[in-house]
């Protein structure tokens, strides 16, 4: 896509983790807020983020992983055991991410990671419920733009400005649809500016 490929676009997302949500509930915070019912499995997920960096990385384009315990406990192991757990556990099967994958943090309540409070503050919550908490939220207090679950996904474009939030359970390949429509939006913008 001319145009684009000098930009530095980030999909942060927190990986591990599933979560159910309340019939009715918004899953994506957009324009035109959508539900979606597909249950994942953790292999689906990873090797589906593995190639939409692939796809696009070629664009400026990047995925940031933030590791979290905070959603049933689901990631216990330390820093420095990450890797090797994705490698041989969850995923398994020599899984190597080929995206940036940080420091495990944080994303909710009062140590959360700085860049969780500018993103939530920037979006609008995806959804109003976060289901029954005992024993499967770790933070306190509970507030509506909270971070719902693992793998609640968000879009910041080439300015630093994030742009779109996606429930958790939203596909990556709905994710994927809705990221290359908006390089389309600023591909177009940027003819227009051409033409000026």
């Amino acid at each position: 896509m001319p145009g684009i490929q000098d930009s530095l676009w980030v999909l942060s997302l927190l990986i591990f983790g599933l979560q159910s949500w309340a019939e009715g509930e918004s899953l994506r915070q957009v324009c035109d807020p959508a539900r979606d019912g597909t249950i994942y499995d953790y292999k689906a997920k990873y090797l589906e983020l593995n190639a939409l960096h692939e796809e696009l990385k070629h664009y400026g384009f990047t995925i940031l992983g933030f590791p979290c315990n905070q959603f049933g406990k689901q990631e216990p192991a330390t820093n420095h055991e990450l890797l090797a757990q994705l490698k041989y556990v969850r995923p398994g099967n020599g899984f190597v991410p080929n995206f940036e994958l940080f420091e495990k943090g944080d994303v909710n309540g009062e140590k959360e990671q700085e860049v969780y409070t500018f993103l939530k503050n920037a979006c609008p919550p995806v959804g109003d419920s976060f289901g029954d908490p005992v024993n499967r939220l770790f933070w306190q207090p509970l507030k509506i733009n909270d971070i719902k679950w693992n793998f609640e996904k968000f879009l910041v474009g080439p300015d630093g400005k994030p742009v779109m939030r996606w429930f958790p359970r939203i596909p990556v390949s709905e994710v994927r649809s809705d990221i290359l429509k908006y390089f389309g939006q600023l591909l177009s913008q940027s003819r227009q500016l051409d033409f000026k």
